[in-house]
């Protein structure tokens, strides 16, 4: 990497509280990787979306925003990274979804609970030269945030970054959804009819949604049993920037609600494990501690 690029990789390290050996992930996964990117862009006609799929707490988040700096000072392209998190529909309507299709809906998470249409129009519309609002959410208040805080981004760009936990995964056959996944399922969902509107959503309203997406990335866990280690890092994060006078009034989870909300993942994220990495362009392997093992694809 020139100075320029170090420095900029340097400070983002410091800024996300990254360990300082994150800078050889970056040379030695990262950067080829933005490489590729740069290459697919290169040969697109229109604005290329990379979607970055990978279970909670597997880095999404921090490989999507450092992509995007990596190609804006690397290679001074216009790009930008989306979470699919943003588009969750608002808290009403979740409720809504829970009294008229089934109580577990008012839960984000799980595909049904995005609003699809407005993500492929904000999508559509940062393809196409004007000014874009994006819609943004609050974990901390589990709801879209006024459309007066929204983002506003001019396009077009060049590259879009969209990350999201369920980003690709395709529907299940019916058959596998006959037997419960965990508790929450055999509890709360006996007769099946949560899991089935959720697959029903998944081959109807976001294939096409990700159709949208032309070059898929990867971060596959070792397995789903290291997603609530990992979710309750992110949740003690949360904790810690409302101590910071972050989100007052912010709804925090305490482990057996974690528990329980992670169990609303599970089904789909097992699926994603054994599926996603054929569907794939690029599949990094991912270590217990949240390092990069190796690439087992791309």
């Amino acid at each position: 990497m020139n100075s320029s690029l170090l420095t900029a990789v340097d400070s983002f390290i410091a800024s996300e509280k990254l360990p300082e050996n994150f800078r050889t992930t970056v040379e030695q996964w990262f950067l080829p990787l933005a490489e590729s990117v740069l290459q697919q862009a290169s040969t697109s006609k229109r604005t290329l979306i990379v979607g970055i799929s990978g279970c909670q707490g597997s880095g999404k988040s921090t490989l999507a925003a450092l992509l995007v700096l990596l190609l804006r000072e690397l290679m001074g392209l216009r790009a930008v990274n989306l979470s699919i998190d943003d588009f969750y529909h608002t808290h009403a309507h979740r409720q809504h979804l829970a009294r008229t299709v089934h109580p577990l809906l008012a839960t984000r998470g799980v595909p049904g609970t995005h609003d699809v249409a407005l993500a492929m129009q904000t999508l559509s519309a940062l393809t196409r030269e004007g000014e874009v609002l994006v819609p943004r959410f609050s974990k901390l208040m589990d709801d879209r945030m006024s459309t007066s805080e929204w983002t506003r981004m001019l396009a077009p760009l060049d590259v879009i970054v969209l990350e999201g936990w369920c980003l690709a995964i395709p529907a299940q056959p019916d058959a596998d959804l006959l037997l419960p996944a965990n508790t929450l399922e055999t509890q709360e969902d006996c007769d099946g009819r949560w899991r089935q509107y959720v697959n029903q959503q998944i081959r109807q309203d976001y294939a096409g949604f990700y159709r949208m997406v032309d070059y898929l990335v990867m971060l596959k866990a070792p397995s789903f049993d290291k997603v609530y280690e990992w979710r309750q890092n992110q949740e003690t994060k949360l904790a810690g920037q409302v101590a910071g006078g972050v989100g007052t009034g912010a709804k925090l989870m305490d482990r057996e609600q974690l528990q329980r909300f992670i169990q609303h993942y599970e089904r789909l994220t097992r699926h994603g494990l054994e599926v996603l990495p054929a569907l794939s362009d690029v599949v990094f392997e991912l270590t217990d501690q949240q390092t990069i093992a190796g690439k087992l694809k791309g």
